[in-house]
């Protein structure tokens, strides 16, 4: 994503040289190019017309006061770096919610945050990640940043249950020499978790990470901001002792539960080849995940952080 912001800000500089002050058909010219790198950075359609055009608005403006003074100190400023810095003053402006909603507080308790931010530095950067659905592939996908192509699986808005763990399991047949951590939910990974014992025979040292909430978490955070917190059939009080299950297959867990533990349990099941591992961490159970845009809501529509007051319920699909 940032590559392609830079190649195509870089681009859209490009435009300005020789140009002794800003005029409206370069800005536009530039404006194509910008749009176009945001675009295929997966900016939404929305964000980037609004965003256009806000430029382009400062810009035209920022042209007529330019021409309607003499002042040298107005003239001084190169037309590219005129440009840029509106680019950038309408990106900060424009990011800087979302930024905002990916803080998490490091007290009160191990927060799931926390754990795939840790994974990510200690090595998951490199690693082929897989996720099922829910909460924590919302997180996984934030904190993770995942820099190499065919390295990130998830079945995306599909809604697949149960995915994670078996494509981490394909991952490491294709590709036995790399690091392979499935990021699944308690509630997910018990529809595929009998497929530990595939692992186990085959000795994949594939790393499985539960975000063990003992919620179906999405669905409780839906329930409690368009249902009046109305709970009903997500609380997993039924779930097994994931490290004694995992120990029934001969299969090495850890369980987290501090935020302290964590990068000495993520160490050591990094160092773990001898066949599949499983990291348990038990998160507080009613956090939820920013930003989220409800069903049938357009990008504008975007959550940044929790309501603070009652939503309407959404009209599309959830």
């Amino acid at each position: 994503m940032f590559e392609t912001l830079t190649k195509g800000f870089r681009t859209a500089k490009q435009k300005f040289q020789g140009l002794a002050e800003l005029d409206e058909a370069t800005v536009d010219d530039a404006l194509k190019e910008v749009r176009t790198a945001l675009l295929e950075a997966d900016v939404g359609f929305d964000v980037v017309q609004d965003f256009c055009k806000r430029v382009r608005e400062k810009a035209v403006g920022v042209i007529v006061k330019v021409r309607a003074s003499s002042k040298e100190k107005v003239r001084r400023v190169s037309p590219e770096d005129h440009f840029v810095k509106l680019c950038h003053d309408e990106l900060v402006e424009l990011m800087g919610p979302v930024d905002s909603s990916l803080k998490y507080a490091k007290k009160g308790g191990l927060r799931a945050q926390h754990v795939l931010d840790r994974l990510d530095e200690l090595g998951g950067r490199d690693a082929i990640l897989t996720t099922d659905v829910g909460q924590h592939q919302m997180w996984a996908a934030q904190f993770c940043r995942t820099t190499k192509n065919r390295h990130w699986l998830s079945s995306g808005g599909a809604g697949t249950m149960g995915y994670g763990f078996p494509a981490a399991i394909g991952a490491q047949f294709a590709n036995p020499k790399k690091a392979v951590w499935a990021i699944v939910g308690d509630g997910g990974f018990q529809m595929t978790m009998a497929e530990l014992a595939t692992a186990a025979i085959h000795k994949l040292p594939v790393k499985v990470l539960i975000i063990n909430n003992s919620y179906l978490g999405m669905v409780r955070q839906w329930q409690e901001l368009f249902f009046d917190n109305r709970l009903s059939g997500v609380d997993l009080e039924g779930n097994p002792d994931f490290v004694k299950l995992a120990g029934a297959y001969g299969i090495k867990a850890w369980r987290v539960k501090r935020p302290a533990e964590v990068d000495r349990v993520l160490k050591a099941a990094m160092d773990w080849n001898e066949g599949p591992c499983v990291v348990e961490a038990e998160v507080i159970k009613e956090d939820n995940v920013f930003p989220m845009i409800p069903a049938g809501a357009a990008l504008r529509d975007m959550i940044i952080d929790r309501p603070k007051h009652k939503m309407e319920k959404p009209t599309g699909s959830t």
